[in-house]
């Protein structure tokens, strides 16, 4: 690579790689919530594909960091809103991993959650989408991914409070402590959704 490739930025190569990134994400999250509504085999290996792709993709964008001098914004930022969208879909497959591993079936608040985080993968999705062209959409859809993370943050209580209430037995508890494993796996994945969405605003706040 001559000296001139060094210093040629490539805007479009790492919005190309967030959004590929973003939409894999949300074909993740999707995949979660078809699961909890209808297990499957076929739904956990089709999420843990998805996931490897999703590795694949950050590994290349990273490639891309490493070989660019230039970049079209902060390439911290470009880096922390990689890994945020990829660890959205990591959770993501986790969860349905331990769900089918310990044969846990779907409780209502896990369906509630999911059904939101799928919602908030898609304003990631389509935030990233807007970052080049219309910032000022992207950043109004990244503050409905952080209110989406707000109400799973709620029924995320919620629920812990409903595994508590019928504790009798040993098998309960074996019960209980299933779910809330699962249940803080998804709520790490709106976590980092609220990352995701916070570093789409600061982007566009640095651009202007």
């Amino acid at each position: 690579m001559g000296l001139k490739d060094l210093f040629t930025k490539k805007p479009d190569r790492f919005r190309q790689l967030l959004a590929e990134q973003a939409a894999k994400t949300l074909e993740g999250v999707q995949l979660l919530e078809q699961y909890v509504r209808a297990p499957s085999p076929e739904i956990v290996d089709a999420l843990r594909r998805a996931e490897k792709e999703a590795d694949e993709l950050r590994r290349i964008l990273i490639d891309e960091l490493n070989r660019t001098f230039a970049t079209p914004f902060d390439r911290e930022d470009i880096f922390g809103l990689s890994r945020a969208i990829d660890d959205i879909i990591d959770y993501a497959h986790t969860s349905v991993d331990e769900m089918a591993l310990f044969n846990v079936e779907p409780t209502p608040d896990i369906v509630a959650i999911v059904k939101l985080l799928a919602d908030a993968a898609t304003e990631i999705h389509l935030a990233v989408l807007r970052l080049s062209d219309h910032p000022g959409v992207a950043i109004e859809h990244a503050k409905r991914a952080k209110s989406l993370e707000n109400r799973v943050e709620d029924l995320y209580r919620q629920a812990l409070a409903h595994l508590f209430e019928d504790v009798n037995t040993v098998q309960d508890v074996q019960r209980v402590l299933k779910l809330r494993e699962i249940f803080r796996h998804l709520s790490n994945s709106a976590d980092r959704g609220d990352e995701a969405a916070n570093l789409i605003s600061d982007i566009v706040v640095k651009g202007t």
